[in-house]
């Protein structure tokens, strides 16, 4: 399996705080069937600014050790951006990283409490210039849990999203978990990843989520996920369906 979204570089942000944390992040994620993990650093939230050059130097770092180490995972760059509206003079400038930096997929992080509303405008930029923006972990964004409708817009218009496994596992709670679900029922989310800390509090659960589409969704639907991860990394076009309306009424009538 392939994880898109983990902050296990070493005291780089609120991830992994020492290599012998990333290590063992590592050897949890392979023993959930993970070989490939993108590492995705926070960069301009406020807290933590990791730019492009930075990163693809710790990545290179955290794979020569895990190769001493006899730790068979390999790390990728990536980078989870809050949206800020310097974005394209970042992609620019070299400080902005696309996923594997392929050149295609770019993670954007929104505030927990809302989106911006110029988030419409630079997400169509960016896809002017060919880059196509991910939306990370929507589910647990409070706009778009009060009004679905939010999300629905940006994906309609060429977005992506990406949910976290362990809400779809329920350890967010049973209204993110459901949100979760009815996004991947909408089509209006594409990827699962772990959003991995540490190996306690944030750990990786990707295979439990997995088996948890499986079993909603039908094998089918797990496997065009488990496609997607790789097609991303690739940089390579992902399987989408055309998205539908989770109704606000109904949605809302159901807690």
């Amino acid at each position: 399996m392939i994880d898109l979204h983990c902050h296990i570089l070493p005291g780089v942000d609120d991830g992994a705080k020492t290599e012998q944390e990333a290590l063992d992040m590592a050897r949890a994620a392979y023993s959930e069937g993970i070989t490939h993990i993108v590492a995705t650093p926070h960069h301009k939230n406020g807290v933590y600014e990791n730019n492009k050059a930075s990163i693809e130097m710790q990545v290179t770092l955290l794979n020569e050790l895990f190769e001493r180490k006899g730790v068979p995972v390999t790390v990728l760059p990536g980078q989870e951006n809050r949206l800020h509206g310097d974005m394209l003079e970042g992609l620019e400038k070299g400080d902005v990283l696309t996923m594997n930096d392929s050149g295609v997929y770019l993670f954007v992080e929104f505030p927990t409490n809302h989106v911006p509303r110029y988030a419409a405008q630079l997400f169509y930029d960016l896809q002017l210039a060919g880059v196509v923006p991910v939306i990370v972990h929507p589910e647990r964004n409070n706009e778009i849990f009060d009004h679905p409708d939010v999300l629905y817009h940006l994906i309609n218009n060429g977005a992506l999203s990406q949910v976290t496994a362990a809400s779809l596992t329920g350890r967010f709670g049973k209204k993110i978990r459901k949100l979760a679900f009815d996004l991947i029922e909408h089509g209006l989310a594409h990827f699962v990843a772990s959003d991995a800390h540490n190996t306690t509090t944030r750990a990786f659960h990707l295979r439990e989520a997995y088996k948890e589409i499986q079993h909603a969704f039908g094998s089918g639907t797990r496997y065009l996920f488990e496609e997607n991860a790789e097609l991303l990394i690739n940089g390579q076009t992902v399987n989408r369906d055309q998205p539908t309306r989770i109704r606000e009424k109904k949605f809302l009538g159901l807690f």
